[in-house]
Formats: structure tokens, C-alpha cells, sequence
């Protein structure tokens, strides 16, 4: 078990950010219909599709939702291509952001972010210029009152997780990618239902802001790129240092 969870605030962040910008839903859906789109439409044959029907049922997404975000993507009814894009950019700080976007227009969400990103004191990256500063994991975050720290290693350790980082809050549990579907079906199995659950990009070697101007700078950052509709999840290189961490 690892120590104090350097992405803990970021994450509590996250999922107010998420609650507020009332886009889970459509952000669930596209990605289905990706999903669906690769794969088929059962989620007995499709892992991927499985997962995120977990994920959907964790934030009570409709069913009929559901349905038509997998008929969009099998074609059995009429929908636009939807298509998966990463965005590399750094923000105030010399901060790296990874930037997962799920779109119907990509002219449209490249204009955006670049837009984000200039108007924020940050900049895009050429493609590839931070692939070396991430490395991309399946992580779940799950509350701390959820299930004993014992009985929770026990499980994920067996479904294939290789770290679990804690705080006094939370767990943030690590796997492989290809153990994402498996660990994803045992907690459900479990009945824990994570907070967060994504493939996320975890930064190599994070950098530790201490000044509070600047931290705020690259959070709010962070919120507007999240805002935007085609954005799916946004990934950084920042650490926040425990003496301004009271004060975002």
C-alpha cells in the first residue's frame, strides 16, 4: 500500500467539476457509441462495452440513453461518426496536459482547445512531445468508508490491480490495461462503486507547484478544457505541494 495520494485533490476536484457541468451523460454516450461502433453492440463480446455500461449504471444513466448510444454505433439507427482524439498541450507552470476528446467535428474541438489553452496562458503541443511524461493506466478511485484497506487489497490484487495508492480519504487503485474490464467487473461484483474509473495517463515525473497563483492559473485551466463538450478527460503533470493545498 502506498502512502499520501499526490492526485488525490486533483480527483475531488474532478468529480465536483464533473457534477456541476451536468455533461456525464453525453460524454457516457459517445463514448458507447464508440464502443459499440468497435466491438458490437453485446457486452458479453465486448469488454469495453461492458465496462462502460458499468460506468453508466454507477451514474444512473437512463437505459434508453444507453440503448440508443449503442444503436448509433452498431447502425441500427442513423447517427453521425464519432470519433476519438488525444490532444497534447502544457499549461501555466510548464504543466502537461493530455486531452481526451470524443467528437462529431474535429475542426471543431481542435479550435476549441487551442483556444482554451491560449487564452489561459497555455499552448498545444506537437503530437508525441509528452507521450514520454505519461504512462497509461486503468485507475479507480474509491472512497476510503467503502470497504476496509485489507479486505480491498485482497480483492483487487486478485483481479489484477498492481498498485493502490491511499489518503485519508480515498483509494486510487492502478492496473494494466488490459486488467481494466477484470478489476472493473470485481468491484462491481463487490458492490464498491468507484467514484472515477478510467484509463487515465499517470505523469512519470510530476511537477510540484508551490505557488498558489500559479496553481489556480492551471486549475481553472483544467475546468474550462473539462467544460468543453467534446472534452472527455483531461490529465496532468501536476502535483499540487501540501502547503497551498488548503487553499484551492
Amino acid at each position: 500500500m502506498s502512502g499520501h495520494s499526490k492526485w488525490a485533490t486533483i480527483k475531488r476536484h474532478k468529480s465536483v467539476v464533473d457534477a456541476k457541468r451536468g455533461k456525464i451523460f453525453s460524454v457516457i454516450a459517445k463514448e458507447i457509441t464508440v464502443a459499440a461502433s468497435q466491438g458490437g453492440g453485446d457486452p458479453e463480446m465486448n469488454p469495453r462495452l461492458r465496462t462502460l455500461l458499468l460506468k453508466a449504471r454507477s451514474v444512473n444513466m437512463p437505459g434508453d440513453n444507453v440503448d440508443r448510444a449503442i444503436k448509433k454505433g452498431t447502425g441500427a439507427i442513423e447517427g453521425v461518426l464519432i470519433e476519438e482524439l488525444t490532444y497534447e498541450g502544457f499549461a501555466p507552470g510548464g504543466i502537461g496536459l493530455i486531452i481526451e476528446v470524443t467528437t462529431d467535428n474535429k475542426n471543431r474541438s481542435a479550435s476549441d482547445v487551442r483556444s482554451t489553452l491560449s487564452k489561459h496562458g497555455g499552448n498545444l503541443a506537437t503530437p508525441g512531445a509528452l507521450a514520454h511524461q505519461f504512462h497509461r493506466v486503468g485507475q479507480f478511485i474509491l472512497d476510503k468508508n467503502a470497504i476496509a484497506e485489507e479486505v480491498l487489497m485482497d480483492l483487487v490484487l486478485e483481479a489484477g490491480a498492481d498498485d493502490v495508492v491511499s489518503d485519508e480519504h480515498e483509494y486510487d487503485i492502478r492496473c494494466p490495461i488490459g486488467a481494466y474490464d477484470h478489476l472493473s467487473h470485481a468491484l462491481s461484483q463487490a458492490g464498491l462503486k468507484p467514484s472515477s474509473s478510467e484509463l487515465a495517463y499517470i505523469p512519470t515525473a510530476p511537477i510540484t507547484l508551490k505557488e498558489l497563483d500559479v496553481a489556480k492559473k492551471v486549475i481553472k485551466l483544467i475546468d474550462l478544457m473539462e467544460a468543453i463538450e467534446d472534452v472527455k478527460a483531461v490529465h496532468s503533470s501536476m502535483e499540487i505541494d501540501p502547503s497551498i493545498a488548503d487553499q484551492l
